[in-house]
């Protein structure tokens, strides 16, 4: 690779998980760097207060800050999407491209499209969320003609406490919806230490798995033109899509 890729990632401001799992990510192109602006997000609920998290002005206060780097692509490494509705990223990557004059991409809608290229009908769901935000998430998904289940929560709302959960807890969790016959797996949760147990997650259920930090990657680095097929030990997408 000639010129070097600069991938920008928005980042939730009490997120621990996704800066060094995304870093390890691209550990093995030397071609690519990756860099984090945070806005304020502490708390995951439907209440109006945590709702407004997401309003977009501070994301795009923090995607000009990435844009001072030269970025080729930005990236909002979150998965609110899943509870507000998916036309809230494709609006959100508009409004950043308008703002930056960057292509952008979201974990959400770059699921979408991984969940397309394997032709996933089906899925399984792993989160940390409250109930009623697993809710939306599946009511969402279904209104796209994707069903959403077997599902697993952990029924926390803190955002800090999902860098907490510990890998034996999510290997019960996608042991729990492995053998329901859903086609794919989705640990849906950016601060959730996942994305290193996708491979091991393969080879054991049988099911490709699809984790939010990894799919914002993978579209990313795409768009970008970058061959991610020496990612090894990541999981299937980025081999075969």
């Amino acid at each position: 690779m000639d010129k070097r890729i600069r991938l920008g990632i928005l980042t939730p401001s009490s997120n621990t998980a996704l800066e060094p799992l995304t870093q390890a990510l691209v550990a093995g192109l030397p071609g690519v760097s990756v860099h984090f602006a945070r806005f304020p997000v502490t708390r995951i609920a439907l209440g109006a207060d945590a709702l407004a998290q997401f309003r977009h002005g501070p994301i795009i206060a923090a995607a000009r800050l990435l844009a001072d780097a030269h970025v080729d692509a930005i990236g909002w490494s979150g998965t609110s999407a899943g509870w507000l509705g998916f036309a809230s990223d494709e609006t959100l990557c508009r409004e950043i491209t308008a703002a930056t004059g960057v292509p952008a991409a979201t974990s959400v809608l770059a699921l979408n499209k991984a969940l397309a290229a394997f032709g996933i009908r089906r899925l399984a769901l792993v989160s940390p969320y409250l109930p009623d935000v697993q809710d939306n998430i599946i009511a969402n998904y279904a209104a796209a003609g994707i069903a959403l289940g077997p599902e697993s929560h952990l029924s926390l709302s803190e955002n800090f406490a999902f860098g907490l959960v510990d890998e034996a807890t999510l290997d019960r969790q996608v042991a729990e919806v492995a053998t329901g016959g859903a086609q794919g797996i989705a640990t849906f949760c950016t601060n959730l230490r996942a994305a290193q147990r996708v491979a091991y997650w393969e080879q054991r259920h049988r099911l490709p798995v699809f984790d939010t930090v990894i799919t914002v990657v993978w579209d990313m680095l795409r768009r970008c033109g970058v061959d991610t097929r020496p990612i090894a030990g990541w999981g299937r997408l980025f081999q075969e899509a």
